[in-house]
């Protein structure tokens, strides 16, 4: 298989990251933080191997600052619902995934939370301008996705940090997309609290990802219970991670993501991105030579993280990705990417897109793979 669908997961994972969640698995698969024999202590040793890599990678200065999640998801659900009360304001945009755009409309619903979403160009620009004017006195929380995952564009986090702050609100940036792929720096990038996931551009398994979360920020914990720490209180514990970690951890998947981390950190997020962003470029000179494609996201040339998503005119968009898996084994996605409002924003609504995204894996010979197959299914 060709295999082009990275902004779902990366695959295949590196065999040094297969070979730490079989040793997790077989040497150190004790409950860490629950015990003081070896096993457990060992186990321990694993997460905070990782979580000190995690913050190598992000700029983060206290590696407990980070809390481990299963997911993106969980991350945003953890940042979004422990941080906003009621009557609170909050801005996004109209890139959003459904990962932040659900939670929003949950507490707008539950709570009377406000939400504004702020328009972007169908190339993926963010109006920042609207976003100045969005700031009301009661903006506690923006929330942006650092990289559409249906326009590949890449927001400037730098400037709406500037904006959030100058308002007194906090940044929450979504790095779904991003997080080993693009260089973040949470302190250079002024950001608040960074959502990632474990098993795209970090190359971890699935099941993996986490929250970085400011010193002086305190969440209310969307998950209560045992965490090895101050079990003789009633209340969640205090210190961190514990404070957002309740329940055996992940370990063994924990484990592949810190040695996804460490091949990421030996390769260097800028050498990934540029290398990305070639066969990025490659594939779209390609796909804009047959007739009737259409791109969406940044122009050629343009910066952009490794994901290239087109339609074929008069052609429906999971018939193309069937033909591609079934005729040629090159798996791409298609569909809404769980992001109706990116599609509002590209004009897409109606018919959804194709979805090809490189990795860390990918080589120009798959890229060109797939320009060929589309020659011959649609160049007249």
């Amino acid at each position: 298989m060709i295999y082009l669908d990275h902004a779902a997961t990366s695959w295949p994972k590196p065999a040094g990251v297969i070979r730490a969640v079989e040793e997790a698995l077989s040497g150190s698969a004790a409950n860490p933080g629950r015990g003081n024999h070896a096993m457990a202590i060992q186990a321990g040793r694993v997460l905070m191997r990782s979580r000190s890599r995690l913050a190598t990678l992000f700029g983060v200065e206290n590696p407990v600052d980070i809390a481990f999640t299963s997911n993106t998801t969980s991350a945003l659900n953890l940042a979004i619902k422990g941080f906003l009360k009621p009557g609170d304001h909050v801005i996004a945009t109209m890139v959003e995934h459904n990962s932040v755009r659900r939670p929003l409309e949950f507490l707008k619903r539950t709570l009377g939370v406000k939400v504004e979403y702020i328009p972007v160009s169908q190339e993926g620009e963010i109006n920042l301008l609207s976003m100045k004017r969005a700031f009301e006195e009661n903006t506690r929380l923006v929330v942006c996705s650092h990289s559409s995952n249906l326009l590949g564009s890449i927001a400037p986090i730098e400037e709406i940090a500037k904006m959030t702050h100058q308002h007194g609100a906090v940044l929450l940036v979504d790095a779904a997309q991003t997080a080993g792929a693009y260089p973040i720096d949470v302190k250079e990038m002024n950001i608040d609290m960074l959502a990632f996931p474990g098993h795209k551009a970090l190359l971890g398994p699935q099941g993996t990802g986490g929250l970085y979360i400011r010193p002086d920020i305190d969440l209310v914990p969307h998950l209560h219970g045992g965490t090895g720490s101050q079990s003789e209180e009633l209340e969640q514990p205090s210190v961190r991670p514990d404070r957002y970690e309740a329940g055996t951890p992940n370990t063994a998947g924990i484990a592949g993501l810190g040695e996804g981390v460490k091949e990421v950190l030996a390769e260097g997020v800028e050498n990934i991105y540029s290398r990305e962003w070639q066969l990025t470029q490659e594939l779209m000179r390609g796909l804009a030579d047959i007739p009737g494609i259409s791109l969406l996201g940044p122009a050629l040339g343009a910066p952009r993280t490794g994901i290239v998503t087109f339609n074929v005119a008069d052609q429906d968009a999971a018939e193309v990705a069937f033909r591609l898996d079934r005729e040629y084994q090159i798996a791409v996605r298609a569909g809404f990417h769980c992001t109706p409002l990116g599609h509002e924003t590209a004009g897409t609504t109606l018919t959804g897109a194709v979805r090809a995204s490189v990795g860390y894996s990918t080589t120009a010979y798959e890229v060109n793979a797939l320009i060929k197959a589309m020659q011959q299914l649609y160049r007249a």
